[in-house]
């Protein structure tokens, strides 16, 4: 991007000027030190809690302050917005407050709690597409056609300030911060959060953190410019958008350090950490900060704050996920065993496992493969342990015992 491209960007002055315009608006979430995450990174660490937000994330900061800057007669034409859920409340809810109509176009499949809650604010929802970003191009279409305004969720430089308030709240609130790790998907918090960050304390680093499967910024920052990815994949869909805006990515490039990606077992493993030890329940984007700590526990500079950016999640998912989290982090063991076809081959191996505490949650018989000897049968099993190192203590146990055992 060329330096006549770059478009305009949030001086530190505008977020001041913001935070003051959503003091009714937006809450100053809470911040509390994670004891479990701070002995794995060997310093303090903070979470952020913009998933106990109004709307449960981040996104009515930016929205309300997009929305109150209309004029008359924008208003009297109403707003559209596109999003997965979470920029569809925020606007929802803004527009309500405001007394402005609002239609909001959301991909297929998106969250139901999302959706109702967007229609529990007052908003139009209709569907478009299978991403945010075909729900987008049904947002300008509808725009263009009735004179709505649209909303963009990340692409604007009042979303890009709103958004900013919260780093503000963030050097308030861990004065001595030195690293402070966002989810990313548009850019337009950790865009946000930088600008501010960095215009009052330019030591601190700045990391944004992706889901490998959506992660635009990388090859974007590498080719100086947003690059749409081709396709996408992830259980993440706060954070799940194919091309950066030229707004959060000229500032992404000015202050933002760092751009990491993380996997799904790691998203499935922080909002499984984060339900357990902090009993905050985070959706998947909103747990990518804490994702890159337990992949990364001791690279980051100490205090570090990550920022849990929304906490809004179908309970359908959160099954899964929680699932998931659990194989992830090894308390889930599945594995195949032989045994002989006798009577009382199968309580002989479900004694061993009970001996070695291993708690049985499925058992199959399977009788027909021609790896088998005809007096063989194969059992496969799913099995709760406490963790990865007893789940290898459960493995060892039976092979010792003489069992054949497949993973």
């Amino acid at each position: 991007m060329s330096d006549a491209a770059v478009p305009d960007l949030p001086t530190l002055a505008d977020i001041e000027e913001a935070r003051a315009a959503l003091r009714n608006v937006s809450i100053n979430t809470p911040m509390e030190e994670s004891r479990w995450l701070s002995g794995m990174a060997d310093g303090p660490v903070l979470l952020k809690a913009e998933n106990l937000q109004r709307t449960g994330s981040f996104k009515i900061r930016g929205a309300y302050l997009r929305i109150s800057r209309l004029s008359d007669q924008e208003r009297a034409n109403g707003v559209v917005a596109a999003s997965a859920g979470n920029h569809a409340q925020g606007v929802a809810l803004a527009a309500q407050m405001l007394g402005i109509k609002a239609t909001v176009f959301m991909p297929e499949g998106a969250p139901i709690p999302k959706e109702k809650a967007t229609r529990g604010y007052g908003a139009e929802v209709r569907f478009h597409g299978h991403s945010v970003d075909d729900a987008l191009v049904a947002a300008r279409a509808f725009a263009a056609e009735t004179g709505a305004v649209l909303i963009h969720p990340f692409d604007h430089v009042d979303i890009v300030t709103g958004q900013g308030t919260c780093g503000l709240e963030i050097l308030e609130q861990c004065p001595d911060v030195r690293t402070i790790l966002v989810s990313c998907g548009g850019g337009g918090l950790i865009a946000g959060i930088a600008t501010a960050v960095k215009a009052v304390r330019p030591d601190v680093k700045v990391v944004g953190v992706q889901a490998e499967g959506a992660a635009a910024y990388p090859g974007s920052l590498a080719e100086g410019r947003p690059i749409a990815l081709d396709s996408m994949s992830t259980m993440a869909d706060g954070i799940a958008v194919g091309c950066p805006g030229d707004v959060p990515f000229a500032a992404i490039q000015q202050h933002v350090d760092e751009m990491l990606t993380v996997s799904e077992e790691s998203l499935s493993r922080a909002l499984l950490m984060l339900l357990e030890r902090a009993k905050l329940l985070v959706e998947p984007a909103g747990a990518a900060a804490v994702a890159a700590l337990l992949d990364h526990p001791t690279r980051f500079e100490t205090p570090t704050v990550a920022v849990l950016s929304g906490g809004n999640v179908d309970p359908l998912l959160l099954m899964r996920v929680i699932r998931h989290g659990m194989a992830a982090a090894g308390r889930y063991l599945s594995f195949r065993v032989r045994i002989p076809d006798t009577p009382g081959g199968l309580a002989r191996l479900l004694a061993e496992l009970a001996d070695v505490e291993a708690n049985v949650l499925d058992v199959v018989h399977e009788r027909t493969s021609t790896q088998l000897t005809l007096d063989e049968v194969e059992v496969a099993l799913q099995v709760e342990t406490r963790g990865t190192e007893h789940a290898t203590r459960v493995l060892a146990r039976l092979r010792e015992r003489g069992y054949h055992v497949s993973e």
